[in-house]
């Protein structure tokens, strides 16, 4: 039954949220709105092997109080393969050329990314300085640092039980520091990304891509945050501080407390408090 009711809610914020399509590559990019009339538009990008849902616990509140924009990055969920090369730059680009046909270009705007999404916002904060209002990064890695090894286990091979087994185990290694809080809806999320995934995201966590990027990103006002102990940045997580801090001094920095990577759905009071305050109008 609480399986039934997770399916259920996601596709109660897919049937209330209006469907765009614009070119990606030979194919489309897939994106969807929440409030299209309603405050400053803010931008929401998934992480590697995710979709528009890695955003399941922010879209209610957000799309309350403003519009949400929140696209299948190319390569992942509904979206079609980007061009070559398939990079973050490259993908920035299909995204802000995309952008122009859902929101007018003079449009203020906030930019929120997790993990790849992260260092996609970096390359898209680049490319739209002039008209951000910030860019939050979550869970983010590719700032010049080590990344820390995760076993995952292959799941497209398996069925029923076995498979759910094996979403539990990905999440728990990859996405949850505390197992005891990965619940249905989690695991009926990470199906579904899953299935659709074909983007390699994982190979640029390692480099420099998004503390360049954000060097570059200058004028906008930049926000981060990590989970205490999330899994690819543990034991390291000062590092990845203080390179941010190297290409951004002025960026405000939180740690949430016992939180691993998927931080807005693990603990998304505290992520949601956060985002309150920096998205906040004064801002």
């Amino acid at each position: 039954m609480l399986a039934e009711l997770d399916v259920h809610l996601l596709a109660a914020l897919d049937a209330q949220a209006t469907r765009h399509e614009t070119p990606c590559g030979t194919g489309r990019m897939v994106w969807r709105v929440w409030n299209a009339s309603g405050g400053a538009p803010v931008m929401l990008l998934h992480g590697g092997s995710g979709s528009w849902r890695h955003w399941v616990k922010q879209i209610p509140w957000l799309s309350a109080q403003r519009m949400v924009i929140a696209p299948d990055i190319p390569g992942l969920g509904e979206s079609d393969d980007p061009p070559a090369p398939q990079d973050p730059a490259t993908i920035a680009g299909v995204l802000v050329q995309g952008l122009s046909g859902i929101v007018p270009d003079t449009a203020a705007m906030d930019l929120v990314g997790f993990s790849f999404g992260a260092i996609t916002s970096g390359h898209v904060a680049r490319l739209l300085a002039p008209r951000l209002r910030s860019v939050t990064i979550c869970g983010a890695g590719a700032l010049g640092t080590p990344r820390s090894p995760t076993q995952l286990v292959k799941v497209r091979d398996k069925q029923g039980a076995e498979k759910v087994a094996a979403h539990r185990h990905n999440l728990a290694a990859l996405m949850f520091a505390d197992a005891q809080k990965i619940d249905a809806l989690a695991l009926e999320i990470q199906e579904i990304n899953s299935q659709a995934a074909r983007l390699r995201s994982r190979q640029f966590a390692p480099s420099g891509n998004l503390k360049a990027a954000l060097a570059a990103a200058t004028g906008v006002p930049v926000n981060a945050v990590w989970g205490e102990r999330d899994a690819v940045a543990w034991p390291n997580l000062q590092q990845r501080i203080d390179a941010l801090h190297e290409a951004r001094p002025d960026a405000r920095v939180a740690v949430v407390p016992g939180a691993g990577h998927w931080v807005a759905y693990e603990a998304a009071a505290e992520f949601d408090a956060l985002l309150r305050d920096w998205l906040a109008p004064n801002r």
